[in-house]
């Protein structure tokens, strides 16, 4: 999620080194009617003096505005597609800012349509394309369309439309499922500091058009934002004291805390069935807002479009990074190279200059991922590649068995809703999108963060794909959260500023206990009882050097990152201060039935 205020065409094309776009191109605000007679907000920009004839437009369509409106008002524009003279598209959706209709948070498809009253994203794309292909001068009749994070959920849709026109689309970091693992939910656990920053702002429209929206109301939370949303209480506590139920999208979200039609409905990776434009699916291995959705929209195109092109990029950057100028460095880790710039010029513009210019043949892999500890791009024909299964086995003596069992014994800690394990360091203000590869030391002397380590390694080990954590645990309580990490110890003698047994975070990811087995049908826990929890985090490619460690971390908060749970079996968002309890947390280790994270490593390219 972005701020309400975040520029359309910023967020499509983020690059820093901008075309004189008023000297090069010509501006036009055009309201295109959608069948049911809704018109919609459009900016079209049209190079002055193209150096062909025809030319493929771009689009985006998006829900925070195509500033700055007027037709004297001119966006900037990203060099690398006005150097090709691409016509330029940026469109307000459905109930935002000048555009007509009421405006539905992530509109659910409509499966079967009737008449002309059925409109949701895939028609009102097509009804776009449609007019843009036979009222925009100089345009080749092809079109492509891509976006970012919210406008990334939008083009995934798009591919849905099915018109003729539409010959490639690019969902980046697309919001694709609010409740399994984009923004608003983890596989149920509920995201609180980011919802909230971003809910202050992004609020409701009135029944008309209009650039002066409510202004939302701005939460207080200072510097610290552990400490105020401690203070904070109750997640309810939002809405009653500061919210006032007047931002209905929060106020959805509290009142659809399991994962019924609501949210299903709203699920992008279930609609994307026989898709017939090329898809470009591209991503950060350490996006903080939407890292599952690139990586579930390629495997739904995958398993239900086998005719058409879809690929997959994944690379070491946090939300949009791949837009940037350079993408050397993220936090701490440098990647030894511009990894964006190569993403564009081998990746990205070849994608769209062969299904907008050319015939659609490319040399890009299927798959293109970074690996982040290996520092370089891998290609793979498949993705997951094929490889052999490991299991990181946890010891009761607090080892991390690579491939071999772990000490048996049972391990325990107290969860304290009242001092909540941080997720970053304490005063680090707003949520650092650098939180997804930080050091982890800050918590790794907590008593309720339970961190294993293996021997130094003698050679490399490279993991790729998915990891799923097998745990046997018990509560006090009727529920719990379950947050695993698995990171890269560096060696004692690294350089700065890795230096010292830096823990660098490779993928952390929650479970909220009650979902379990069933996301839509929550279970309690039978308290003080063993019980296997197992769930899939996103997937990476990382490469654990020789003379490194494999650490993980088990714990059962993360806060405020992700809101407390209080261990009893109940709406968190309905709960009262007094429902929040402390519960001792068991783990199982070692022997036969000990717990461990389920990972599958390739040789060492």
């Amino acid at each position: 999620m972005k701020s309400a205020g975040a520029v359309a065409l910023t967020l499509l094309f983020p690059a820093l080194v901008f075309s004189q776009v008023s000297a090069q191109y010509s501006k036009q605000e055009i309201l295109i009617p959608m069948r049911d007679g809704t018109k919609l907000y459009t900016a079209v920009y049209t190079p002055k003096n193209p150096k062909t004839k025809l030319n493929p437009i771009m689009m985006e369509r998006t829900p925070y505005g195509c500033w700055p409106y007027g037709p004297d008002q001119y966006d900037s524009l990203t060099k690398r597609w006005t150097d090709r003279d691409y016509i330029i598209v940026s469109q307000d959706v459905r109930g935002r800012y000048l555009s007509e209709g009421d405006f539905d948070e992530l509109r659910p498809q409509i499966q079967i349509k009737t008449g002309k009253w059925d409109t949701d994203e895939s028609t009102d794309t097509y009804d776009t394309i449609e007019y843009l292909t036979k009222n925009v001068a100089g345009n080749n009749g092809r079109v492509g369309i891509m976006g970012v994070s919210y406008p990334g959920g939008y083009a995934a849709l798009a591919a849905l439309s099915g018109h003729p026109a539409l010959k490639a689309v690019s969902p980046q970091a697309p919001t694709t499922d609010w409740f399994i693992g984009d923004d608003v939910h983890h596989n149920g656990a509920f995201f609180l500091q980011d919802n909230a920053s971003f809910m202050q702002g992004f609020w409701p429209r009135g029944p008309l058009p209009t650039l002066n929206g409510p202004s939302g109301v701005r939460l207080p939370m200072g510097n610290d934002s552990y400490q105020w949303f401690l203070q904070l209480g109750p997640i309810k506590n939002i809405d009653e004291k500061y919210f006032k139920f007047g931002n209905h999208y929060w106020t959805d979200i509290m009142n659809n805390p399991d994962y019924n039609h609501f949210w299903t409905s709203r699920a992008v990776q279930h609609q994307l069935k026989n898709v017939t434009c090329a898809v470009l699916n591209v991503g950060g291995l350490f996006d903080a807002e939407d890292c599952f959705g690139p990586q579930a929209c390629y495997r739904e195109n995958e398993r239900n479009s086998p005719k058409s092109q879809n690929l997959i990029v994944l690379g070491p950057w946090s939300h949009g990074m791949w837009g940037s100028p350079t993408g050397d460095q993220l936090g701490d880790q440098k990647w030894g190279s511009q990894t964006s710039k190569w993403y564009q010029d081998n990746v990205e513009i070849p994608f769209f200059e062969a299904h907008l210019r050319g015939n659609g043949m490319t040399t890009i892999a299927e798959a293109t991922i970074f690996d982040s500890g290996a520092k370089k791009w891998n290609s793979f024909s498949v993705w997951p590649p094929q490889g052999t299964p490991l299991k990181l086995n946890l010891g009761a003596d607090m080892a991390v068995g690579v491939g071999t069992p772990g000490k048996a014994g049972d391990l325990t800690w107290v969860s304290d809703p009242a001092n909540p394990v941080p997720y970053q360091p304490a005063g680090s203000g707003r949520r650092q999108s650098s939180y997804m590869l930080a050091d982890q030391r800050f918590v790794s002397g907590r008593a309720d963060v339970k961190t294993f380590s293996s021997a130094v390694l003698a050679k490399d080990v490279t993991i790729v794909g998915d990891l799923e954590p097998v745990l046997k645990m018990k509560t006090s309580g009727t529920d719990m959260d379950v947050i695993v990490k698995l990171i890269d110890q560096q060696p004692d003698d690294a350089p700065a500023p890795l230096n010292g047994g830096y823990q660098m975070l490779v993928r952390g990811e929650v479970l909220r206990g009650k979902y379990r087995n069933s996301f839509s049908n929550p279970r309690p826990f039978k308290p003080n009882t063993f019980e296997e929890v197992r769930y899939k985090m996103p997937q990476i490619c990382h490469t654990f050097r020789k003379g490194h460690r494999i650490v993980v971390q088990v714990q059962s908060s993360w806060f405020p990152l992700v809101d407390r749970n209080p261990h009893q079996f109940l709406n968190i968002y309905k709960a009262n201060a007094e429902d929040f309890v402390k519960a001792d947390i068991g783990l199982a280790c070692g022997g036969s039935d000990g717990s461990y994270i389920s990972v599958t490593t390739i040789a060492s390219k």
